[in-house]
């Protein structure tokens, strides 16, 4: 009988183990690219590296960072292609998935978009206006499109998991709110500071009407490439003053208890949300 083990770490491994001849076959992804699922000289389990002689010391009494879950982002496309399938596969495909008993893989955190990502079918925000109007107080919010299938297998992944985690990201606020006026880059018009942290608070609040609580958000996915459809350019400093200014005391002024994280990009600029913990004013509300 084999036993699939997938693990990631600097390396892409996936092994079959095999009991009865203790030999794994070890296939390979390496960081840079240079080798794509290739199957490597099997490995002994004791043998290899000498890990049978190594020993693991864990320290029960003393705590690091906490990890609030594993995951990864349901997209709206691919909520849709689910929400597509037949109840009997969809049940079969979210319960391996997202159960928590046997040999299911037990998600327990997911990202969401909030509005339009560019991996749905259409772009869209949760209030798009004729061109030259505005809502600065979020008279026409909806959630529209993702009553469509995004919230559908969401209802039914809390059936399966109820505690699970879910953080929203925007990929790009509604466009009436943007410099270039377009879903594609531009950045944040400073006088709809408070109108876009008041749009926040409604995501969170309708969401919560569907059953659904959002434990975290971020202010910007990607914030240093305005190049996707949708996007949009935030650079650091305009994030802290976002965040100061408008989304922070918003937030408190609705009882929204979200968490706030900054820098939803890759690890290489860790100038970003250094800047804002340094803002002092900004860093009292993040996470």
């Amino acid at each position: 009988m084999k036993r699939k083990m997938l693990l990631l770490s600097l390396f892409l491994f996936t092994f079959n183990v095999i009991s009865n001849a203790q030999q794994m076959e070890f296939w390979l992804t390496d960081p840079d690219g240079k080798i794509h699922f290739q199957q490597q000289p099997s490995i002994s389990p004791n043998t290899a590296n000498q890990a049978v002689n190594t020993i693991i010391n864990i320290n029960e009494n003393e705590k690091y960072q906490t990890i609030d879950g594993f995951g990864y982002t349901l997209t709206g496309g691919s909520a849709m292609h689910l929400h597509n399938l037949d109840d009997t596969k969809r049940a079969q495909i979210l319960q391996e998935l997202f159960g928590t008993d046997g040999n299911n893989i037990g998600v327990s955190y997911l990202r969401l978009s909030i509005g339009a990502s560019d991996l749905d079918e259409i772009v869209f925000s949760y209030d798009d206006l004729p061109s030259g109007q505005t809502d600065v107080n979020m008279t026409h919010f909806d959630l529209g499109h993702d009553r469509l299938h995004l919230i559908p297998i969401l209802k039914e992944i809390l059936v399966i998991n109820p505690n699970i985690k879910l953080m929203g990201s925007p990929w790009s606020p509604p466009t009436w709110m943007k410099t270039n006026q377009h879903s594609i880059g531009g950045s944040l018009i400073a006088g709809y500071y408070d109108a876009y942290a008041l749009y926040f608070v409604r995501y969170i609040e309708e969401m919560k009407n569907e059953g659904i609580t959002i434990d975290a958000i971020t202010i910007q996915n990607e914030p240093l490439h305005p190049g996707n459809n949708p996007s949009l350019l935030m650079i650091a400093d305009v994030q802290a003053q976002f965040i100061k200014q408008s989304l922070g005391p918003t937030f408190r002024k609705h009882s929204i208890n979200t968490k706030i994280i900054v820098y939803d990009h890759n690890a290489d600029h860790p100038d970003y949300p250094v800047t804002i913990f340094k803002d002092s004013d900004a860093k009292q509300y993040v996470d």
